[in-house]
């Protein structure tokens, strides 16, 4: 598929160069990486910062983690920041920067919507356009309810309502997107339903645990792409996420090619704002779906997915 020849280390930046064997034009995206806090305004600022990173390096979509607005200290505080798309500084910030900026660069992020009930919240994924148009949007349909052992107790049910739509995978740039977020990374008949539809490409922008992403998280990724024969962006939250420490995330954003091999990984060593880049090169999804043609070879007569 790729050789990687060497690796560009820039403080705040993983990048591997890669080549391949074709001269086909392909395009570099960035997987972005930060610690949000319950402050959106400093949560605005560390996006405009890697919006700068991704501009500067030559990436046409950023792809920014879930909860990037910002990851409130208990449920109640998640309901009481939430805003509509309309009234929110967050949202309204990386549409005026886009504009600032004049250049061809897009963004798919994941923020947090009011709902009716005004009890909970959307958590959700916009994809906005260069002029700040939000063209795509996604409600995350799995709720992370979990108790593990030793290990984190969340429910994200009690304050988040929960999607009830596969988003039909749409035109970008770099091939067809389809849009997932986070714990839906687990449930492998929605990556396969995303195939199916068309995606070339699966998000999974996240807020994983440390503990479940020290276990799960690479394993998941890369067998999501394995599985569907796409290419997986995994923008990730990273550090803690408040003064008491109740809440820490894994990090390690990454890219990984419909082979299964990571082009690209943010490291842990810190929780500045950082970006990995790799280059979308849709060839190689045609490689790998020809050579071993699994959607083909589907019995679907036995399976439902």
């Amino acid at each position: 598929m790729f050789r990687i020849t060497s690796i560009f280390w820039n403080r705040s930046i993983l990048r591997p160069i890669l080549y391949s064997n074709h001269r086909q034009k392909m395009t570099t995206v960035a997987a972005g990486q930060f610690c949000a806090t319950a402050s959106m305004k400093e949560n605005l600022e560390n996006v405009k910062v890697l919006m700068r990173k991704a501009m500067k390096c030559g990436a046409k979509i950023l792809f920014l983690p879930e909860a990037s607005d910002y990851i409130a200290r208990s449920p109640a505080q998640t309901v009481e920041l939430a805003r509509s798309v309309e009234e929110s500084d967050f949202v309204i910030g990386i549409q005026s920067e886009l504009k600032k900026l004049n250049s061809q660069l897009e963004i798919s992020v994941g923020i947090h919507e009011t709902t009716e009930s005004k009890d909970k919240v959307k958590n959700t994924l916009l994809w906005i356009d260069p002029a700040g148009r939000i063209v795509h949007r996604y409600q995350k349909v799995h709720m992370f309810d979990v108790n593990i052992k030793n290990g984190p107790i969340l429910m994200e049910s009690r304050s988040v309502e929960p999607g009830n739509e596969v988003l039909e995978p749409f035109d970008t740039i770099i091939g067809k997107v389809g849009y997932a977020i986070c714990y839906d990374i687990r449930f492998p008949e929605m990556a396969a339903t995303l195939r199916r539809k068309g995606a070339q490409i699966i998000t999974y922008p996240s807020a994983f645990t440390v503990r479940t992403g020290q276990a799960h998280w690479e394993v998941l990724g890369r067998a999501r792409a394995i599985d569907n024969q796409c290419f997986v962006i995994m923008a990730a939250q990273v550090g803690t996420h408040d003064s008491e420490a109740k809440r820490n995330s894994w990090g390690h954003a990454m890219i990984i090619d419909p082979w299964g091999t990571v082009l690209a990984q943010c490291p842990d060593v810190d929780s500045k704002p950082r970006i990995c880049l790799a280059e979308i090169d849709l060839t190689s999804i045609d490689r790998v779906r020809s050579g071993m043609p699994l959607e083909q070879q589907r019995r679907k007569d036995l399976f439902a997915f």
